[in-house]
């Protein structure tokens, strides 16, 4: 056969070879494929003649690289120390980052950091190159383990977090002082405690001012069940300052962006795995993943305002309420310019909703720019494909984001953003942790799983990184009128609206988007799969509709060929209950 020389043949630089178990632990076993210098064969004699491509050679390195896959928890914190970096680069990231999904920190650390240091030298007589030795290991063992640390404390000091006495941070304290005093990671461990002291003193402040304070309940945040019967007869919400609407679009969507923003940036990585999020309606749960709760709660104050400011005034005309309805699609389409697709999704989610997709009468009266608008922005949350639209969008939001800055810029030079749509990653995690399992024949801890949640993880946290460069200015009357805006419960929105419209009206002018068949005829149509539903995982919205999870499970260890198929309802939003009577 004749060969072309010169001419790089067509492989994969990285190809898959198999696996291999070592002492208990299973790791998967790859060829990577390195391109050596090019050589030419010499040529005797001081002229130089140029040399045919025929005699031009390439040569390639072939190393094996090795990943671990499964093990005891024993081995996962031995390889911390011990492992390959240049091997497996997203071991030590992806174990910090995952490991409170399987094992406490608190026993981590109980395997990670050694003893105090051993006693003096031994005397005369002793073999003192075997001394020499062990010293020598043990403190390479101390240096990647004060490394370890150092990437710990950074990347995720919450994990040291336990008041009051914070003994994990502590116990970390008292090794650093031995084995790095005075290092980088030493300095890092006093501060971190400095800060969780500094929190627990302002946290004790604000408790007392608000048992202090003695006013009541605020009407914005826990309307009373009265508000329902008065709602029809008021014009509009009793407020001293101005609404939310009389302010500008560009404020409006910029206050949200940045309350999102700030929100965002507090979420912690770990708080959204799916092991975690899945746990928060257990009873005793209340504190678990607070910033994402966090989030969760913006997302639903910013559809409650939607809903308030459209519906509060049952005496306004059609085309009143459909100035209301055309100036949130201009903050919805703004927010979409901020990158802002939180606030987006929150928007559109209210506007999807039932109280307010049913007034007819009022989607008659939106003009048709609006209502274009509205059709664009709604298809960027199609639930075709799994989401696939909103998550081509965002990713081509980080290529761009790329792709404009010049070679050599500084990263301010960079645009803001994007800020994602949370939900979107908390129902591929809890997917992920249904459908991959925790351990593995041997009991041995499936890690293999962790490296997925990794790989979604990193990307959330990359996106952190890329929202520190928003620059907004808070806007005090703006904040202060979102939270003034009254919030109406599912069975208050759906009331009004049928005071609003009556059901016996019938006028075909809300907007039409396609909607897709109902999740019970989508699960007959795939009786083959073995399908897992999954209710409320999201919890993004109190009305998000439920997830259908289809995979096809494989033995332990083959999720290379794991096929994950989520299948979700569109945003309908608010389900209106059963009406008695028209």
């Amino acid at each position: 056969m004749e060969r072309t020389a010169g001419k790089e043949l067509a492989l994969a630089p990285l190809q898959d070879w198999g696996e291999e178990t070592e002492d208990g632990a299973v790791y998967s076993v790859s060829l990577r494929r390195q391109r050596s210098q090019r050589s030419t064969p010499e040529r005797p004699g001081e002229g130089q003649t140029p040399i045919p491509a025929t005699d031009t050679f390439l040569h390639y390195r072939t190393s094996k690289v090795r990943a671990l896959r499964a093990a005891r928890l024993e081995r996962l914190v031995h390889e911390l120390v011990s492992g390959d970096r240049e091997q497996d680069p997203g071991f030590v990231p992806a174990f910090l980052a995952t490991h409170r999904a399987f094992v406490p920190t608190a026993r981590v650390l109980g395997f990670l950091l050694p003893p105090p240091p051993p006693p003096p030298p031994p005397p005369a007589g002793v073999d003192s190159k075997r001394t020499e030795g062990q010293d020598l290991n043990f403190s390479k063992n101390l240096r990647a383990v004060v490394s370890v640390l150092g990437s710990w404390l950074r990347n995720h000091p919450q994990d040291f977090r336990d008041p009051p006495d914070h003994q994990n941070l502590g116990n970390v304290r008292i090794f650093l002082g031995w084995a790095a005093p005075g290092g980088a990671e030493a300095r890092e461990a006093e501060k971190l405690l400095e800060d969780f002291l500094k929190e627990a003193k302002g946290e004790q402040t604000e408790e007392e001012k608000r048992l202090a304070w003695s006013g009541p309940p605020r009407t914005a945040q826990t309307p009373g069940s009265e508000f329902a019967e008065d709602c029809v007869e008021e014009e509009g919400p009793s407020s001293e300052g101005p609404e939310l609407l009389d302010f500008s679009v560009d404020d409006v969507a910029e206050q949200l962006t940045l309350m999102d923003v700030e929100l965002f940036l507090r979420v912690r990585s770990c708080e959204c795995l799916g092991s975690m999020w899945s746990q928060r309606d257990r009873p005793g749960a209340a504190g678990i993943s607070p910033t994402v709760r966090a989030t969760v709660a913006q997302f639903n104050t910013v559809t409650g305002c939607v809903l308030g400011s459209v519906l509060a005034a049952p005496g306004l005309a059609a085309s009143q309420r459909a100035q209301r309805i055309e100036k949130w699609i201009r903050i919805a389409q703004r927010c979409r310019e901020l990158r802002n697709f939180s606030s987006l999704r929150a928007i559109l989610s209210a506007l999807q909703s039932n109280p307010i997709y049913r007034l007819k009468r009022s989607w008659g009266a939106v003009s048709r720019e609006p209502l274009s608008v509205f059709r664009k922005l709604s298809q960027i949350f199609s639930d075709e494909d799994n989401h696939l639209s909103s998550r081509a969008i965002l990713s081509q939001e980080e290529t761009t984001e790329e792709d404009d800055c010049p070679s050599g810029s500084l990263p301010s030079k960079l645009p803001p953003g994007p800020v994602p749509y949370l939900g979107t990653f908390l129902t591929d995690l809890v997917m992920l942790d249904t459908a991959l399992p925790d351990t593995l024949k041997g009991n041995l801890i499936n890690f293999e799983k962790r490296r997925k949640e990794w790989e979604i993880l990193a990307r959330i946290q990359q996106l952190q990184q890329r929202c520190q460069r928003y620059s907004l200015s808070p806007r005090p009357p703006i904040l202060a009128a979102l939270r003034a805006q009254r919030q109406l419960s599912e069975e208050q929105s759906y009331r009004v609206s049928r005071v609003i419209e009556p059901p016996a009206a019938s006028c075909p002018s809300s907007p039409r988007i396609r909607r897709r068949i109902s999740l019970t005829k989508r699960l007959r149509s795939c009786p083959e799969r073995r399908t897992h539903l999954l209710a409320g995982v999201l919890g993004i919205h109190p009305h998000l509709p439920p997830v259908c999870l289809q995979a096809h499970l494989h033995p332990a260890l083959e999720t290379e060929s794991l096929l994950l198929r989520a299948v979700l309802q569109p945003p309908q939003g608010l389900r209106a209950p059963a009406p008695s009577s028209p």
